[in-house]
């Protein structure tokens, strides 16, 4: 076992004993759970956590409600495996999904053109049906089980309501929004809306919906409420008035000459001044404003635990090359910080300290335990092994120290690379597989991850690859193999591409969406901005 596995284990126990059920203390009615995941969404993507161009009013409202934490990750650079470890309370090697589900792997990988030196392996494809999801579990304990948005955790046959949810509006295999952001939407399980329909809205206004008609039928039964949007994944849209407001605040705040640099594979954006991104947080906002109102008109205030949170890093390489999360290096399907670190604010009732930050990290295999402790539930130790419960946190109180980590064995479409991470306090050891090297990074003095600290101190890099080597051990993680039809001219050809063509693209993309002329098409919301 890994050196923080045991102790992880004995303090969930304990943690248990000691705060199940005082968050209910004094009322039989178990507290409800808004669970709002975005996609895509980066760590300072919002006004609470430095950005000067973005405006998240609402999630700012949320972050002096509750508590901020400025160390949460996701447990994987790409969607579907952190989700899966949202509903497991597992890290990805342990349930299987190490990669958005679709991507290939194995000689299928060479179909992508990339001319890469390792295949990466195969994963799993679906949420295993023997995994006792969170929802499962809430379910089991009389919860009301609602989804609304998105799933991309396998094909029909492993779709929410097989594994516990018993609402299901618009989650399916989908990991993007087929239609748009605005109906008509082309997803199987939501109707679509009038025309102009905006799709973050309307997945808000499903949830209060559910919420007003779960307090009619039953005022006693708890609901857990998954609110997933889409947004703010790509491909990107938003309304002309919006554009047409954040382009101008572009323009007031000065328009940088430059907005990329390549960063060892693709260009990353250095600058957040996308006014049709800006656009689509501003919706998803709006729709989160729209159900914090609702909560608060309900009561349900009073006894409702609400976490917001992302499943991945913001794109700033790749995809539409939507922002910048600097000082953090890297973004989504990237093996540095951009690409983990998460926004996660958590309001609960009774909030000792509204307004405060916690700095102590934590990670996507915690929500399982949190919630279950937090409705005063027994634990499911031999289900979220690797998670542990943050009510403690909360309470303004501590938890055992452990390390974190990561499992990636793929190659993002972002310019990510196949890599295994370790966090140890403020340690960070990057292993990577094509060439066997390691970064070790201190990110206390450096969270930009600038300056490798590998010759300073070497014995901290054999301390931590010996605990990354054990826990993928311990996790049976699959790692990528060598290929032997590896072509080194398709590789350096390919990355020249990317160095001077793709580059000089993203500059006069960015530039040509900050014109005052620039339009995507005539009709808006039938749009869709993308660009190769």
């Amino acid at each position: 076992m890994i050196e923080n596995s045991l102790k992880g284990i004995l303090f969930m126990s304990v943690g248990a004993l000691s705060m199940a059920g005082q968050v209910t203390a004094g009322n039989d009615v178990r507290p409800n759970v808004l669970f709002i995941l975005a996609d895509d969404f980066g760590w300072n993507d919002l006004s609470c956590m430095g950005s000067t161009y973005y405006e998240t009013p609402n999630l700012d409202r949320l972050a002096k409600r509750g508590v901020l934490f400025t160390n949460a990750y996701a447990t994987c650079q790409v969607s579907s495996p952190s989700r899966a470890s949202i509903m497991t309370g597992k890290y990805t090697p342990r349930h299987g999904v190490t990669d958005w589900i679709g991507a290939a792997s194995g000689e299928a990988w060479r179909k992508q053109g990339r001319g890469t030196k390792l295949l990466p392996p195969k994963y799993e494809m679906s949420l295993k049906k023997e995994e006792y999801t969170l929802p499962e579990c809430l379910r089991d304990h009389g919860y009301t089980t609602f989804i609304a948005g998105k799933w991309h955790l396998g094909e029909e046959g492993s779709w929410p309501e097989d594994h516990g949810f018993d609402i299901n509006i618009g989650g399916w295999s989908a990991g993007n929004p087929k239609g748009g952001y605005f109906s008509p939407y082309s997803n199987p399980k939501l109707k679509d809306g009038p025309d102009g329909e905006n799709l973050s809205m309307r997945l808000g206004k499903e949830t209060i919906s559910f919420m007003r008609e779960h307090k009619k039928k039953d005022k006693k039964k708890p609901f857990f409420a998954y609110l997933s949007f889409y947004a703010v994944h790509g491909a990107l849209e938003t309304t002309q008035e919006n554009w047409k407001y954040y382009r101008e605040k572009a323009e007031k705040m000065g328009i940088k000459e430059s907005g990329f640099v390549v960063d060892r594979t693709l260009p990353v954006r250095q600058t957040q001044d996308n006014p049709v991104y800006a656009g689509l947080i501003k919706q998803m906002d709006d729709a989160i404003g729209v159900v914090l109102d609702a909560i608060d008109e309900m009561g349900l205030d009073k006894n409702t635990l609400i976490i917001f949170t992302s499943d991945n890093g913001g794109v700033t390489s790749g995809d539409a090359y939507s922002t910048s999360l600097l000082p953090l290096r890297g973004g989504k399907g990237r093996q540095w910080e951009g690409g983990v670190r998460e926004p996660l604010l958590i309001q609960y009732p009774g909030c000792e300290k509204p307004g405060s930050t916690c700095d102590v990290p934590v990670i996507g295999t915690d929500f399982y335990p949190t919630i279950l402790d937090f409705a005063g539930l027994p634990l499911e130790t031999e289900q979220h092994v690797d998670g542990v419960s943050l009510m403690p946190l909360l309470k303004g109180k501590s938890i055992a120290d452990r390390s974190l980590f990561w499992h990636y064995p793929h190659y993002g479409n972002q310019g990510g690379e196949p890599a295994s991470v370790i966090r140890k306090g403020d340690w960070k050891l990057i292993y990577y597989y094509e060439d066997e090297h390691c970064e070790l990074y201190n990110l206390a003095t450096d969270i930009s991850e600038s300056e490798p600290l590998n010759i300073q101190y070497p014995e901290k890099v054999k301390e931590l690859k010996v605990l990354l080597d054990a826990w993928l051990i311990e996790t049976g993680a699959r790692t990528p193999v060598a290929d032997p039809l590896y072509s080194p001219q398709k590789e350096t050809a390919l990355k020249l591409r990317w160095r001077t063509k793709v580059l000089q693209q993203q500059e006069a993309n960015r530039k040509r969406m900050l014109d005052k002329t620039w339009a995507p098409n005539k009709d808006w919301w039938g749009s869709i901005v993308t660009f190769d």
